[in-house]
């Protein structure tokens, strides 16, 4: 086993864990691998290893990658653009991805709706939320959520699919909870209002257990997996 199948093994096993001691069932949470930076040679060995959802930052990064895999006829791989996202990069993202997360404004969800190409299912989307209420984190106030999300439900293009976040880091597990449960309430609320969302984005390696305590459907994962980032070459 190489070393990356051996993480993906362990962090599935982590997640099996943190589910079991909630009650909840492990096929209830998506992993999300967190290939930026990454060669696509590592994201083969990941998909040699059964995973298929993989989570880029950087859009052309990202497209470069789905294009090789395109190109070496593997189907069946899903792409989660989980980026900030620029105006003049909306079209790539509707092009290539299947998911976004980072919708925080009108403007990039109808570009996004506006921009998919018709033979391609709508875009999933998922509206960031400055849960922190940070200034350097994009994302809406949730107090913004509701109106957004109306919005957003009437675009053709796109399907809102759920929330994702960026909790402010924290080392203690009843902080890291207690900030994943107000993610939680609001995702909540949101499925009743609209019966395709489904989907909570929130937990990384250091806030995972907890993430997964309160609710979250999808956790995303990088170094745990990959190894640390080289951020020389972006």
């Amino acid at each position: 086993m190489n070393d990356i199948a051996h993480n993906l093994a362990q962090v599935r096993d982590k997640i099996s864990a943190a589910t079991m001691r909630c009650g909840r069932a492990s096929e209830e949470v998506t992993l999300l691998a967190v290939s930026k930076t990454k060669p696509a040679s590592a994201v083969a060995e990941a998909i040699a290893a059964g995973q298929r959802a993989f989570g880029e930052n950087y859009v052309q990064e990202g497209v470069d990658k789905i294009r090789h895999f395109q190109d070496e006829g593997i189907a069946g791989l899903e792409w989660h653009f989980i980026g900030p996202l620029q105006s003049n990069k909306s079209r790539l993202v509707a092009e290539h991805f299947d998911w976004c997360h980072t919708v925080d404004r009108l403007r990039i969800a109808s570009r996004l709706s506006e921009q998919r190409p018709a033979h391609l299912p709508p875009l999933n989307i998922l509206i960031q939320i400055n849960i922190s209420d940070e200034e350097s984190k994009s994302g809406i106030a949730l107090s913004e959520l509701d109106a957004l999300a109306d919005q957003v439900v009437a675009l053709p293009g796109v399907r809102l699919r759920g929330l994702m976040a960026i909790p402010a880091p924290v080392s203690d597990f009843e902080r890291q909870f207690a900030v994943a449960q107000q993610m939680a309430v609001a995702f909540d609320a949101l499925k009743l209002r609209y019966p395709a969302v489904d989907t909570l984005s929130l937990g990384m390696t250091e806030d995972m257990d907890a993430a997964i305590a309160a609710g979250s459907t999808m956790v995303r994962i990088g170094t745990a997996i990959f190894g640390a980032r080289d951020y020389t070459k972006n």
